[in-house]
């Protein structure tokens, strides 16, 4: 993947500042230190940072089609590359590179917006055609690539600013460092930034499967900025899934598909391997990737050091198996602590969850080893009911009074609660209750125990669900479609792929590629009967562990979901009273202090402090829901300091 960023003239009459997208481009740097290239011209700057991965030598962006009428800067992969490229040419386009960018002018030219739908992958670009002055700035279906954009006013005229990091708009000098409330009310609300709000005010996320579209000279920033929709997620009426009475059929084809996808995604002029975990998920990966290449992939692994957080055995044990070279990276709770700067940084918001901290040391020892290429697992969680919530939900569900009980629960646990007809409001707009509402409830919560100030008089009646632009088919779909639904709406593109996915790898200039995000496996998994994705009340993924059944050894293609994390408590509570932090953990304390939580005005200076004293003596679901609020409220509190402020901690800024 690379980086993009460009600056645009709405009225199509003049030339960008010659200052600031050298700026924007500097700032993501990481992104693509391998090419940098720009095209100006009346109306527009753009500019690409490459990490060169596909087309080595001749595939430096901008790049045009033949008549340099049509121009592009892309993020990503096309893994249909080879394929669309031939039919193109059978329609008399001529290439002039062996870059999959070359791609997008061709099928402007031939399809105009349409040509969104030709286009399989995992990308984030802008084309501009000079002969009609259109713009057209698309994501890809699932939110795997980043495109964050802005308008200002500057000099006289409306100008509209992109960029695969928020950095970049940052950097370019024109867009003001000014907190969006909604956006941390979101952090607080879905652990993550799903979009289109941000945690900077004027600064939107392009939701995945969405696009721009306007041309220069005749549009206002409302109207360039107007989000529409290409794709979106969707499942079939409830009662018009395909049951899959035949469930050999079902297996096979579904192994199929998925072994397609991972063929796609080996494809490269650069060696690939591969991220692998205990679990089902990555060892599938592994394995038909291994075979696809006709060795042994070799494979990375984290090692969380903590009792009852390490999963590195079953993972050398799954390698060993496979044959493969693995590599495994140490991450103790000291890293997570000293190491978080650089991760708050890197993913541009509050980070709660501290396991991204592994994935981030995951990716500095492939870039180390001379590596640009991992495949990964993630995704197939969020599409077939991989996480615990989904089997607490269907239970309940058959327990009478299920929501008295849950609000009983809070009460027995000390928990605060939010009032009925807020909770009310909610499950409406969801179609019911929803799975996913009793993890986020979990952080939601701590809302009520920190928020502070203007934050608690403006965002405690602020519905973040709202935000989300929900699809207006949800209702009609089977409840627990609705449930995986928000799962891949909110989970996917806010925290995996976000704090998890292309910030954190990126940040060490690594692409990692989706396997179950290939637009086919997403298609074949949302189109079957619940059924296939949670059989029963406990067997979760049930078509994917049947198709490891033929791949890897049986306990691994049922071993239960092991959900990846660090220690919190760790790094989120104070030290003991007499004992010195080290400097490097001395961010801490700082970012918490009565002073600089007053300073920042987002949280209850007492609570926090209170909590912070109190959590070691806290015990079972109380003292997760304080953790995970005194985390979120510690990532704030550092994302703050480093982008908006400076001055909270003796820690270097963001802010240039």
């Amino acid at each position: 993947m690379c980086g993009i960023a460009g600056m645009i003239d709405l009225n199509g009459r003049r030339a960008a500042p010659p200052h600031v997208v050298p700026r924007m481009a500097q700032a993501i740097l990481h992104r693509g230190p391998d090419e940098v290239g720009f095209l100006e011209e009346l109306g527009l700057h753009l500019v690409n940072r490459r990490l060169s991965i596909v087309g080595l030598a001749d595939g430096r962006q901008p790049i045009s089609n033949e008549d340099q009428s049509v121009w592009t800067v892309f993020n990503g992969e096309f893994f249909e590359y080879p394929e669309k490229r031939a039919e193109l040419e059978a329609k008399g386009h001529r290439f002039h590179t062996h870059t999959d960018t070359e791609l997008i002018p061709h099928l402007w030219e031939e399809y105009k917006l349409g040509c969104l739908d030709h286009l399989k992958g995992q990308f984030a670009f802008c084309v501009w055609d000079k002969r009609t002055n259109e713009i057209l700035i698309a994501r890809d279906r699932s939110g795997i690539c980043p495109l964050f954009y802005t308008t200002v006013r500057h000099d006289g005229d409306d100008w509209l600013l992109f960029a695969s990091e928020m950095k970049a708009l940052l950097a370019s000098g024109l867009v003001p460092r000014v907190p969006d409330l909604r956006g941390i009310n979101g952090v607080f609300s879905f652990m993550g930034m799903p979009g289109p709000v941000t945690v900077f005010e004027g600064i939107h996320c392009l939701v995945p499967g969405r696009y721009l579209h306007f041309k220069l000279g005749q549009t206002t920033p409302d109207e360039a900025t107007k989000q529409k929709t290409y794709w979106e997620i969707s499942y079939p009426d409830q009662g018009q899934e395909d049951y899959g009475a035949d469930e050999n059929r079902v297996i096979e084809e579904f192994e199929r598909v998925l072994y397609t996808s991972v063929q796609r995604r080996l494809r490269a002029d650069v060696p690939v391997v591969s991220y692998l975990s205990g679990g089902v998920d990555s060892s599938l990966v592994v394995a038909m990737a291994s075979k696809a290449l006709g060795r042994p992939i070799p494979t990375y692994t984290i090692s969380v050091k903590g009792e009852g957080l390490d999963e590195s055995h079953e993972a050398l044990a799954t390698a060993k198996y496979l044959g493969c070279d693995p590599v495994v990276v140490p991450c103790a709770p000291d890293e997570i602590r000293t190491g978080y700067p650089e991760l708050i940084a890197a993913a541009e918001f509050p980070v709660i969850d501290t396991s991204c901290q592994g994935l981030l040391n995951l990716a500095k020892a492939v870039h180390r080893n001379g590596y640009k290429v991992a495949l990964t697992g993630e995704g197939a969680d969020e599409w077939l009911a991989g996480y615990s919530w989904h089997k607490i939900n269907r239970i309940a569900s058959y327990l009478p009074g299920s929501t008295m009980l849950r609000r009983l629960a809070l009460m027995l646990t000390g928990q605060p609660r939010f009032p009925k007809a807020q909770v009310r409001e909610t499950q409406r707009m969801l179609g019911g209750h929803n799975g996913w509402m009793d993890m986020y409830g979990l952080i939601s919560i701590n809302k009520l125990r920190f928020f502070g100030g203007r934050m608690r008089d403006e965002m405690l009646g602020h519905s973040a669900y709202g935000d989300l632009e929900l699809s207006r088919n949800l209702h009609r779909w089977h409840p627990f479609h609705r449930e995986l639904y928000l799962g891949a709406r909110v989970h996917l593109p806010g925290h995996l792929l976000a704090s998890k996915g292309d910030r954190i790898a990126m940040h060490s200039s690594v692409e990692t590629r989706y396997v179950f995000l290939d637009e086919d496996v997403i298609a074949f998994m949302a189109k079957l009967h619940p059924r296939w994705k949670l059989r029963g009340l406990l067997r979760d993924k049930f078509i994917e562990r049947k198709v490891a059944e033929r791949w890897l050894p049986k306990e691994v293609a049922w071993r239960k979901k092991f959900m990846f994390r660090a220690p919190m408590d760790t790094f989120a509570i104070s030290k003991n009273p007499g004992t010195e932090a080290k400097p490097s953990e001395a961010w801490i304390s700082q970012v918490l202090s009565p002073e600089s939580l007053k300073k920042t005005g987002y949280f209850d200076e007492a609570a926090v402090t209170v909590a912070r004293h109190s959590l070691l003596t806290m015990k079972g679901l109380a003292r997760t829901g304080v953790e995970l609020g005194l985390t979120a409220v510690t990532a704030t509190q550092l994302w703050h300091h480093l982008y908006i402020s400076g001055d909270l901690a003796d820690l270097p800024s963001r802010i240039v």
